[in-house]
């Protein structure tokens, strides 16, 4: 199968033809790097200088795409440049031929060139001293050292800025997408905290809302129904009010609106009170009330959102009967405990997304505590357990 040579570069096409013609040019003028009558010149004339001018202007369309193989034939065109009268224009793509090949070649080749060419240039300038001892002769090694070393270094110079830029290029590339990355997880736990709280503040008031709202519907009594529409539109009013805070929040207007202070362990109280008013018959446990207080603020919000949302569970899906609310420190963590009847309900029901586990499994986690909610007997447990050392509750 025949190989396919790529096609060359649009600039190495004009480099190569800008040395040919170069070389017509001078070898229609008679003007050549030799005289005539030099020892070295073997072939005569200005014409046998066009064979190695034709190679070395072919190898400068591989100059990009296979450099080693064009330095090779190049340095071949060259040596046979030197026994004819030579041309500028011949030296001057060899030049260019050797800092391609450092440029565009592999590393390993880069490296080797430079050390030949600068062994070269040693040899050039160290021998002939040596064997003729006239200063004169040092300028062999000037000129080896100009067409040879001088090229390869600058194409190595050439080849570490463009490895530095690349390099400086890929490592803003990377920058950026890591940027992008952690912006996209901070809007993503940003969603997912805004949809924890806006289930715990709203999730409490619509559930007594449909609750109350069914009764008043399927009991027959205007005295009941009078208290449930009372209930009803305490816990609209109540709602509504927590979703203009929350709205304000998201829109971040700037404004003399400040954002509502997360709620505390002191605030159970007024939960608790709000439960009763709604229909349940809660206990409240803060035996340990002096211990709890000295919690961190995101424990003490991640305790209140559990409560509340367990609160709101009871009221959703309990049965008749007491619901005990515990608070305890104990082995540095605090200890929330809810429990409430568990088994078949007569009353109205609220439907249930789920959620509101979800949303207390994810409060725990972030605190690097442990959380379990399941029946156990007649009752159904919420407990979690959260870390109070500051480094745990960060």
């Amino acid at each position: 199968m025949a190989v396919r040579l790529p096609r060359p570069h649009r600039f190495d096409v004009y480099v190569a033809a800008g040395g040919l013609l170069g070389g017509l040019l001078l070898v229609l003028l008679g003007l050549g790097t030799r005289r005539s009558d030099d020892p070295i010149t073997l072939f005569d004339g200005p014409w046998p200088v066009l064979l190695p001018l034709t190679v070395l202007a072919g190898c400068e369309l591989l100059r990009r795409s296979a450099p080693r193989a064009a330095l090779l034939t190049g340095t071949v065109a060259i040596c046979a440049d030197l026994v004819t009268q030579g041309s500028l224009a011949s030296v001057l793509m060899f030049t260019d031929l050797v800092y391609a090949a450092v440029l565009y070649g592999p590393l390993a080749s880069a490296r080797r060139i430079q050390w030949i060419t600068g062994l070269l240039t040693v040899v050039a300038t160290l021998v002939p001293f040596a064997v003729w001892r006239v200063p004169e002769a040092l300028l062999i090694g000037v000129v080896v050292g100009v067409v040879a070393y001088g090229p390869a270094a600058t194409g190595w110079i050439v080849r570490n800025h463009r490895d530095a830029a690349e390099a400086a290029r890929l490592r803003a590339e990377q920058t950026a997408l890591l940027a992008e990355m952690d912006r996209a997880q901070a809007v993503t736990a940003e969603r997912a905290r805004m949809a924890r709280e806006l289930h715990d503040m709203v999730a409490n008031h619509l559930s007594a809302i449909a609750i109350h709202s069914t009764a008043a519907l399927s009991i027959d009594d205007p005295s009941t129904s009078r208290e449930a529409l009372a209930v009803i539109r305490e816990n609209s009013v109540e709602g509504l009010t927590e979703m203009r805070r929350l709205i304000g929040i998201l829109r971040d207007t700037g404004g003399d609106t400040e954002p509502a202070a997360a709620p505390t362990l002191d605030s159970l109280d007024t939960l608790v009170e709000g439960a009763r008013a709604n229909g349940l018959d809660v206990h409240l446990d803060t035996a340990h009330g002096t211990a709890v207080a000295a919690a961190p603020a995101p424990v003490e919000l991640a305790a209140y959102r559990i409560v509340q949302e367990s609160l709101t569970n009871a009221l959703k899906h309990a049965c008749p009967g007491r619901v005990t609310v515990t608070l305890a420190r104990r082995d540095g963590s605090l200890d929330v405990l809810v429990t409430s009847p568990y088994g078949h309900r007569d009353g109205p029901r609220a439907p249930g997304s789920g959620a509101g586990l979800v949303g207390m499994r994810e409060r725990v986690a972030l605190l690097g505590g442990t959380f379990e909610a399941g029946p156990e007997g007649d009752s159904w447990t919420v407990r979690a357990l959260l870390p109070l050392t500051e480094g745990d509750a960060a």
